[in-house]
């Protein structure tokens, strides 16, 4: 008889990187994702900026920038992030860079 090498598929954990963020050596990524809610309405989500800098203050520049609407939501496992109204993870993500923020490099953009 001859063996078969079969791999089963399992399934695919999209916040597997977010888990792993916190393994010693790893780096530091900022999360920007995108949430579908009813119909064509979506929320862009930003998780992992450093605790030093003011949230309300980026989410204000974020909101004036974008003329959307958006909030700061403590999150027991996550810490604080910030929720954006629509698709704004492009924007965002230049935004973040420009400002000095994050580097290009530590930016993460999930969603389809």
């Amino acid at each position: 008889m001859v063996e078969l090498d079969i791999q089963i598929p399992s399934a695919f954990d999209p916040f597997a990187e977010a888990k792993d963020s916190a393994a010693p050596g790893a780096k530091e990524y900022v999360h920007i994702r995108i949430q579908q809610r009813n119909g064509k309405k979506s929320l862009t989500t930003v998780q992992g900026l450093k605790k030093e800098f003011s949230y309300d203050k980026i989410l204000k520049d974020l909101k004036k920038e974008f003329c959307c609407n958006g909030t700061v939501v403590l999150d027991d496992e996550l810490g604080k992030v910030i929720q954006l109204q629509g698709d704004q993870r492009k924007n965002v993500s230049n935004f973040l860079v420009k400002a000095g923020i994050v580097k290009k490099d530590n930016i993460k953009i999930h969603g389809f």
